[in-house]
């Protein structure tokens, strides 16, 4: 019997096969050792807290405790039993409870049904789910104080697979309190369940965006060129801040009507909201022309680039300064969705971010 020859197209089909297999099951042995890693670090937390009193150690115990553990710990274990570390596993087994038959199951290590489908509760739902995180997500999310901020950074995290750089970022940029401030109270507390919910072009807007990743200097002059420039350059993060369901279309689209060209700087799709969303930059102050450009453009692109089951488009001007009064009069009674945000180029700072925190309870009574 003739043997056949092993040929480029059937052996490179074999490669993906195999490259297939080995990457997803690596992918389930590194799900898995993070969700050891999570719950054993919960248990030593619990062990802390329940040596320290039942959790009601006086401080001054529970700091010698933690420096005890973390010389004994590290000389027996090695790295990773710092003292902050240790804080941070007390810290994780009081904020995130985790439901006693997994807590239980895990310390006999069976591995059941409970064990792979349930993990930590959250702690503005009942609903369980798995630990998707990694011990460095939740060691940033522990830094937010606020419990509704916190949950919704959680979410956000999970469902939009953030490296712990992008939540550090999204956490510093004040995502959630930028989004709750339009919010009504009802929505803010779905939003910290379940994470930002797009279901209409208002959903999807921010004010402001935080373009911190461009490297730009707020002191500095730059022309509309150079900054959508910045933008396709970090697309990527762009993308990011710009929030869920969002894929680039173009740059500079052109649009011809009479013989004349005009040029929308940037075209995206939101494939939630089922439209495109057309952007335009200004680097200085927000005026009615641009208000009037961009209704020209979504006219032609309801017409002309809609196709029948899509939405229609929607508007976004982003502006380095915008009068909030002005804006209201302007963008008032249009037949499009046109949205005005400003753009800032540095992450809030420090005073800003307390202030903003401590805002999110005041807003939240404010809208009862």
């Amino acid at each position: 019997m003739e043997n056949k020859k092993i040929t480029t197209r059937n052996y490179t089909s074999l490669l993906d096969r195999i490259a297939e297999i080995l990457v997803e099951g690596r992918t389930k042995v590194v799900r898995e050792i993070n969700r050891a890693q999570v719950l054993t670090y919960w248990e030593i937390g619990r062990e802390i807290v329940e040596f320290e009193q039942k959790g009601k150690a006086r401080a001054k115990y529970g700091k010698e405790l933690i420096a005890k553990l973390a010389k004994d710990m590290t000389q027996k274990f090695g790295r990773g039993f710092s003292e902050r570390n240790l804080w941070n596993m007390r810290a994780f087994y009081l904020n995130f409870p985790i439901p006693q038959t997994l807590s239980a199951e895990f310390l006999e290590g069976k591995k059941s049904e409970t064990l792979s489908s349930k993990s930590l509760i959250s702690q503005t739902s009942s609903d369980q789910f798995e630990p998707m995180l990694s011990w460095s997500h939740y060691c940033e999310l522990l830094k937010v104080e606020e419990l509704l901020a916190r949950s919704f950074y959680e979410q956000e995290a999970i469902q939009n697979n953030w490296s712990v750089r992008e939540l550090k970022r999204q956490i510093n940029s004040m995502l959630f309190e930028r989004i709750a401030l339009s919010k009504d109270t009802n929505a803010v507390m779905e939003m910290a369940k379940k994470g930002q919910i797009v279901e209409k072009p208002e959903d999807a807007i921010k004010d402001p965006y935080i373009l911190e990743f461009l490297n730009l200097k707020e002191e500095t002059s730059y022309t509309e060129s150079q900054l959508e420039q910045a933008l396709i350059d970090k697309l990527q993060y762009f993308l990011l801040e710009l929030g869920k369901g969002f894929t680039f279309v173009a740059r500079q689209k052109r649009i011809t009507i009479a013989n004349r060209h005009y040029y929308v700087d940037l075209v995206f799709y939101n494939r939630l909201l089922k439209c495109f969303v057309l952007i335009d930059l200004k680097t200085d102050e927000l005026d009615h022309s641009d208000i009037g450009q961009m209704n020209f453009y979504l006219n032609y692109f309801k017409e002309n680039e809609k196709q029948a089951d899509e939405n229609d488009p929607i508007g976004l001007i982003l502006c380095a300064m915008k009068d909030d009064i002005f804006a209201k009069y302007v963008l008032g009674g249009l037949n499009n969705k046109v949205f005005a945000s400003k753009y800032k180029l540095a992450l809030p700072s420090e005073e800003e971010l307390c202030l903003k925190l401590k805002s999110i309870p005041k807003i939240l009574e404010e809208k009862k």
